[in-house]
This record gives C-alpha cells, structure tokens and sequence, in this order.
C-alpha cells in the first residue's frame, strides 16, 4: 500500500511469511526511491495506519535534509 505523510509517499510492504509483524517502508518521493527502512513489531501483529504513520514520521525526523539520509 502507498501512504502520505507530511507530504512524503512511502510504499508499504508486509514482511515475508517467516517474519511476520516486519514491514518494509520504500520512500517513493525520496531522492532514491529504494531507500527507506524496516520496522517490526515484537508481537507479529499487524500495525495500524496511525502506527505506520507514527514509524515513517519518526523516520523523517531523522534524515538530513542536505544528504536526503539518515
């Protein structure tokens, strides 16, 4: 799924069967569209969407603006 925040877009994908809670966020409007990161829930749950969002918004926080990386 594809999700927007504070004006970025990630794309979000489910890990694979044998690691299930994991998620991959690709930064579609980075500067490298294959960068972004990998979270994962300890309880193998499926996050919601304000989880999701609060993980890509903890991810901004930490990216340089000049470099476009964390």
């Amino acid at each position: 799924m594809r999700v927007e925040v504070d004006g970025e877009v990630f794309e979000v994908v489910a890990g694979e069967d044998d690691n299930p809670g994991a998620y991959h966020y690709n930064w579609i409007s980075g500067r490298d569209p294959d960068y972004g990161f990998t979270s994962a829930f300890s309880d193998r749950r499926t996050p919601t969407m304000r989880e999701h969002e609060d993980a890509i918004r903890d991810f901004l926080s930490k990216v340089d603006p000049e470099t476009g990386y964390w």
